[in-house]
């Protein structure tokens, strides 16, 4: 049985997917050891990751990403020879995802378009709950007034409860289709 996870993503990572890729699916994220980029290592071949930004206390869910592999394959590009070669320089378009990370490893995904309109309601977000691999759960820290007033409980890849994971998929499905004109603007922190 297929799991779900989520995934934070940074004001950075998310400010250039809003200069370039709004509107688009990617087709590849990035995992590796080091703390600058997620772990996947609990996210296997079939599970969902759910790419989520926080932006002026709000949740937006930006990706729902399918994983299909954890493999380098031909669209990667050539291995690097040396430390100065791009890692992975078929992926350029969507390297902000952390092709240039420490020890960065492809995770081949299919993905719903990436948007920034999709906003976690504030009675949503103070029940969505989490799971660790002991059956403990747990929900977000810092929700107050229906707000996130920190992200801190949401940095890392953290499987959803099935009821969690159904909901956010919920706000997915039912939201109208992307369109490049509708996203919200930019803006800077």
């Amino acid at each position: 049985m297929s799991a779900a996870f989520t995934a934070l993503w940074t004001q950075d990572v998310c400010r250039e997917l809003r200069r370039h890729r709004v509107g688009e699916r990617p087709p590849v994220a990035f995992s590796g050891v080091h703390q600058s980029l997620p772990s996947w290592t609990s996210v296997g071949v079939g599970d969902s990751v759910f790419a989520l930004h926080v932006n002026r206390c709000v949740l937006h869910v930006v990706s729902r990403l399918r994983v299909v592999d954890k493999q380098r394959r031909d669209c990667c590009g050539s291995a690097p020879v040396t430390w100065r070669d791009p890692a992975h320089p078929g992926h350029d378009a969507w390297a902000m995802l952390g092709a240039d990370g420490c020890g960065a490893v492809p995770v081949h995904v299919e993905a719903t378009p990436i948007r920034f309109d999709i906003t976690v309601p504030g009675d949503l977000l103070g029940t969505l709950t989490w799971r660790n691999r002991r059956g403990d759960q747990r929900t977000l820290k810092y929700v107050v007034d229906g707000r996130l007033e920190r992200s801190v409980s949401l940095q890392g890849v953290y499987r959803l409860t099935d009821e969690s994971a159904v909901a956010l998929g919920a706000l997915l499905d039912s939201a109208p289709a992307p369109s490049r004109s509708a996203q919200p603007p930019h803006t800077a922190r």
